[in-house]
């Protein structure tokens, strides 16, 4: 609505204009004037005004002609019509309100009659644009829920691919711009561990698929825990073997005894597992080891399927380590050593000939945790 309300009146006789112009205007309201059904046509997409008082029998274009035409633009806001006449025939009034007419007067206009009329329908114009901005307003709210609901989606897609290599806790604080983009190539100096069952590639050759399987559930169900609660990353499993680091995606500043601490709650955890699995004549132990340094990290693969990786001497010397370690044990480097000799108490195992290694590697056995 427009302040004062703008009042159209299309009649070809200006007389008539100009007492209705007069009698609007001294009530407070805008006039705007045609003199045609086409001067009226162009007037109100020009002016767009809050009411229009129409002449039915005009030049041109007749008062029924222009309603019709105004109530097919579907690009006008809507605009109360009272359709003004001399005619009285009951079947000219019906015509009027079927093009889509709102109000009627008759000729000669009566004073009180208009103010009413012009009153009334000004009511309904302003009751019009308050529930058409109301609809506009919700259709905002809908648009910007429904891209709130795309977004969230996306985010828990996101969140599920990131689970697939973090934990929990690390792909939500990922998400909430806690961490770096860790599918992006970087290089950060890591805590690697490597662990795998000792005797299991005995075990698989001599024992039944559905034996291989069970065994296999049940060691990632103990491992996968106690690398959640400890919120490593886990880089890939391949049948027993497993390969965890810390550092990445998120810095921690104590990567080494993050990898000491979790190593040792899973010889705890497999202990009663491996003792069951002797019992049923399954010769399995469990080895660990751990090497510290720096590796490339990122996504690797294609559109569609990645895996997370890191690359690196350090992701060598810790599945070297792993390889030597006899059950019940966890390997750490030198480099490990120096992060965690307060945290543990470890023995050394001597100078190891390393596959890919051209000097010999110092090992220690982790024997427990000091504190």
């Amino acid at each position: 609505m427009h302040t004062p309300p703008r009042i159209l009146v299309v009649d070809d006789n200006p007389n008539n204009v100009e007492i209705l112009r007069m009698r609007l205007e001294a009530h407070g309201y805008e006039v705007v004037t045609a003199a045609d059904g086409e001067e009226g046509l162009a007037a109100v997409r020009d002016q767009l005004p809050d009411l229009i008082l129409l002449d039915i029998m005009m030049p041109k274009l007749d008062g029924i002609e222009v309603c019709r035409r105004l109530r097919a633009d579907p690009s006008l806001p809507f605009i109360p019509i009272v359709l003004v006449t001399a005619k009285s025939d009951p079947k000219d009034v019906v015509a009027a309100l079927e093009a889509g007419g709102d109000e009627f007067l008759t000729k000669p206009v009566d004073h009180a009659a208009l103010i009413a009329r012009v009153k009334s329908m000004l009511r309904i114009k302003a009751l019009q644009d308050t529930v058409q901005g109301q609809a506009a307003q919700l259709q905002e709210w809908n648009q910007k829920l429904e891209q709130r609901v795309t977004d969230q989606v996306a985010q828990l897609d996101n969140l599920g691919r990131l689970k697939r290599f973090f934990s929990p806790q690390l792909a939500e604080l990922i998400l909430a711009g806690g961490a770096d983009d860790p599918l992006k190539s970087h290089r950060r100096e890591v805590a690697v561990v490597f662990l795998d069952l000792r005797g299991f590639t005995a075990f698989a050759e001599t024992n039944e698929p559905e034996e291989i399987m069970g065994v296999l559930r049940e060691y990632h169900a103990e491992m996968g825990q106690v690398i959640l609660s400890h919120e490593g990353t886990l880089e890939r499993f391949a049948g027993d073997g497993m390969m965890v680091f810390f550092n990445d995606p998120v810095p921690v500043p104590d990567a080494a005894a993050r990898a000491v601490r979790m190593t040792v709650a899973m010889h705890e955890r497999l202990a009663p597992v491996t003792a069951k699995w002797r019992k049923l004549g399954f010769d399995l132990g469990f080895g660990a080891g751990i090497a510290q340094g720096f590796a490339t990290i990122g996504a690797v693969g294609f559109e569609g399927r990645w895996d997370y990786g890191a690359i690196g001497t350090v992701t060598n010397l810790a599945a070297r380590l792993c390889g030597e370690a006899k059950p019940g044990q966890t390997l750490i480097s030198k480099r490990v050593l120096a992060s965690v000799e307060d945290l543990a108490e470890v023995e050394p195992v001597g100078e190891l000939q390393l596959k890919g290694f051209l000097k010999s590697v110092s090992a220690y056995n982790v024997i427990r945790l000091t504190e």
